[in-house]
């Protein structure tokens, strides 16, 4: 199931997501200008290598990405969830509350997989963790989602609820299956970065406080 768009209106421009969207765009552009073991090179000294961890990289792996379709998916989540939780907390509220819930998924996946040598990276735990917070303050919206029923595609308005507890749960037994397997033989997807970047959301999001939302009508004179 693929989200296209959410009922929840915004009352503000999404600059600090239109601008966390634009800084991990930049960056996929500079590693397709790397060759192999350039690029190779590059994810190991800023990803997450849990069991040669480098601090810095717990900040600078969220704004790398491993192909296409890793960024296509995690950018196009970001701009469907993101901006409702923007309009809610402020702009710069907003970016502290993405980086931290990153920074707690990135700490998860090294608790979780501390002797790995595999480097992790990916905005996935940032955003789960927004997606966290969004079934938190929006449980009710109705999200446009994509859904293939046997041989066709069609879009299908979907409660908030259901779609982010549907993708948590997804994530939930996917991380417990793994137990025991290494990352690389799990499919290389960092399921408790996911786990513990949603519940960071679902709890931060409560300790920070919500701003009043009010519509931008045009001013007469």
């Amino acid at each position: 199931m693929i989200p296209l768009r959410s009922s929840e209106r915004t009352y503000t421009t999404a600059t600090v997501t239109l601008v966390i969207i634009a800084i991990n765009v930049l960056v996929f552009i500079y590693e397709l200008s790397l060759s192999g073991w350039r690029l190779n090179y590059f994810i190991a000294s800023y990803g997450i290598v849990p069991d040669g961890l480098i601090i810095r990289s717990l900040l600078t792996s969220m704004f790398i990405h491993g192909g296409f379709l890793h960024i296509l998916g995690n950018m196009w989540f970001l701009w469907v969830f993101g901006r409702a939780i923007e309009d809610i907390l402020g702009h710069l509220k907003f970016l502290v509350f993405y980086l931290a819930c990153g920074l707690a998924a990135g700490l998860i996946h090294i608790l979780v997989n501390a002797s790995s040598p595999v480097p992790t990276v990916g905005a996935s735990g940032a955003i789960a963790g927004v997606m966290g917070a969004y079934l938190i303050k929006f449980p009710r919206a109705r999200i446009v989602t994509l859904v293939p029923i046997i041989i066709f595609i069609t879009t299908v308005d979907i409660p908030a609820a259901f779609l982010l507890l549907y993708w948590f749960a997804m994530q939930f037994f996917s991380g417990v299956g793994s137990v025991g397997y290494s990352q690389a033989s799990s499919g290389d997807v960092a399921w408790f970065a996911h786990i513990g970047g949603f519940l960071a959301g679902m709890g931060l999001i409560l300790l920070m406080p919500s701003r009043q939302r009010y519509p931008q009508y045009p001013q007469w004179q």
